[in-house]
């Protein structure tokens, strides 16, 4: 079972990771539309608030179930955003 101190760093990580792409994004389009890319920033720093949310859950039976769902929301969100950029021009 993963700890929750593992968990929030992989939420962080990932997160950032994807916050990076974003700025390496901007970097390699200057003249492109920042307002749309700025809107995913603020996506994803929701979804980082909104996991880390349910990780500091305390009141949870099943831990691994709930950790096994977190994961899941963090990769599937990711994946949206991910498109959503390759998608911006």
């Amino acid at each position: 079972m993963a700890s929750v101190k593992q968990l929030k760093k992989d939420i962080n990580n990932s997160i950032g990771s994807f916050i990076e792409d974003i700025y390496m994004w901007e970097l390699s389009n200057p003249k492109a539309d920042i307002k749309k890319s700025n809107s995913l920033i603020d996506e994803s720093l929701l979804l980082f608030d909104q996991l880390i949310q349910e990780v500091n859950l305390s009141k949870v039976k099943k831990t691994k179930l709930h950790f096994n769902s977190i994961k899941e929301q963090l990769n599937s969100g990711l994946e949206k955003m991910i498109k959503k950029l390759e998608k911006l021009k």
